[in-house]
């Protein structure tokens, strides 16, 4: 039995060798590399490049890391702009990544829902906005780096109706730009930012709120 299985795998590989060989697989026709390059290899010069041609910049880098890394939107209570427990402690890992960027600017956007005069609303919406911006001022931020924004009020809503909605009574803190003439901007030593966040990134992530004894004051 053994011999018969010994002939046959012969057979066969004697049979495979007179064959033709097929096309080549893509995959051997590729650059060096081709195989693992998942599109990230050059994302690095891309965006150099587009940093210098002015298609993207820094802010809006800035502003897309803060909308992931943390909460940009607190909500209110019914015809209030009393900031509650969650509010204030959105507001707090804001402050956090705010103080890591001192020569960022941001601004915070009132909304309401549609209950209510569009006027009222307006109003309402520039004292959630503000009430914000003093929460922001009172963790160590220079009232300089945040504009509380003149109320989008019932404009904008998240969910469309006119009834009570808790998600439509917000405020949203965006980065907008940088502050003029800040230091490390204007002499070029923007290395100490990176530098800064580098280290940053290394500190054990046991709660955002916790970071902040690690001397980003920034102010």
């Amino acid at each position: 039995m053994q011999k018969l299985v010994i002939g046959l795998g012969l057979t066969l590989a004697i049979a495979g060798c007179g064959q033709t060989a097929g096309p080549v697989p893509n995959t051997f026709l590729r650059e060096a590399g081709a195989q693992v390059d998942t599109g990230m290899f050059g994302n690095a010069t891309m965006n150099n490049t587009q940093i210098m041609s002015g298609e993207k910049n820094y802010a809006m880098i800035l502003a897309n890391r803060f909308a992931t890394e943390v909460p940009t939107t607190i909500n209110f209570a019914f015809d209030s702009a009393q900031l509650d427990a969650t509010a204030q402690q959105v507001l707090n890992e804001q402050a956090v990544w705010i103080r890591q960027f001192p020569e960022v600017r941001f601004r915070v956007y009132g909304h309401t829902d549609a209950v209510g005069s569009a006027s009222y609303n307006k109003r309402l919406g520039q004292r959630r906005a503000n009430a914000a911006v003093s929460y922001l001022a009172s963790r160590g931020i220079s009232r300089s780096r945040l504009e509380a924004v003149v109320s989008y009020g019932e404009t904008q809503p998240l969910i469309v109706t006119a009834d009570r909605e808790r998600r439509n009574r917000r405020t949203v803190t965006e980065v907008t730009g940088f502050v003029d003439r800040h230091p490390t901007v204007l002499d070029g030593k923007y290395a100490q930012i990176v530098y800064r966040d580098y280290v940053a990134s290394a500190v054990a992530k046991t709660g955002l709120t916790e970071r902040s004894t690690t001397g980003f004051t920034g102010e």
